[in-house]
């Protein structure tokens, strides 16, 4: 089994794990550690530049656990980063294929970032599964931590959203990740 820290339309790397068998759990107990990929991605913008998107979260006093962080809808983050997806990956040979399945992440409002994030990814997984997205398992946190950590700092195409593998490769994705 692995353990996960949450994230936010993770890089491709994040599905070469147990995640696509289900073998897995999110870290949910740790201190939210703050500019990390739990509520950022990279995506790749028209020109080939490497964009961030960020989710905002509610600012506390006290440091808090992941699994205790909110959304703040203080700002139009939900459409900003719907027209950014399409404006950048619109032209993608897939994207009109697997739209209607990522495009209700950013009409509907959710309280907690972990909460979000899990039904995207597993709706991602579902998707690179070639298997359309049915009722998702039971959030499974846990409070233990395996160490996986990802480099924030890392702008290059290996931290890039699976996204851009997804609407390039569609149902081949899962080849492309193995040949990587």
């Amino acid at each position: 089994m692995t353990i996960l820290p949450t994230a936010y339309l993770p890089a491709a790397s994040y599905f070469c794990t147990d995640l696509l068998h289900g073998d897995y759990r999110i870290e949910v107990a740790e201190t939210y550690p703050k500019q990390t990929f739990r509520n950022r991605c990279l995506i790749r913008d028209t020109h080939g530049r490497v964009v961030r998107l960020t989710v905002p979260v509610c600012k506390t006093e006290q440091p808090q656990r992941t699994g205790d962080v909110r959304i703040s809808y203080q700002t139009k983050w939900q459409h900003e980063h719907w027209n950014a997806i399409l404006s950048y990956y619109g032209h993608r040979p897939y994207f009109l294929y697997y739209a209607d399945y990522i495009r209700p992440f950013y009409e509907r409002q959710y309280d907690c970032l972990c909460r979000f994030n899990h039904e995207l990814t597993e709706t991602l997984c579902s998707l690179l599964r070639n298997t359309p997205p049915a009722a998702l398992p039971p959030f499974r946190g846990t409070d233990h931590w395996s160490g996986l950590q990802w480099n924030k700092d890392d702008k290059g195409l290996n931290a890039l959203s699976i996204l851009d593998i997804l609407f390039e490769y569609g149902p081949e994705t899962l080849l492309y990740l193995d040949k990587r």
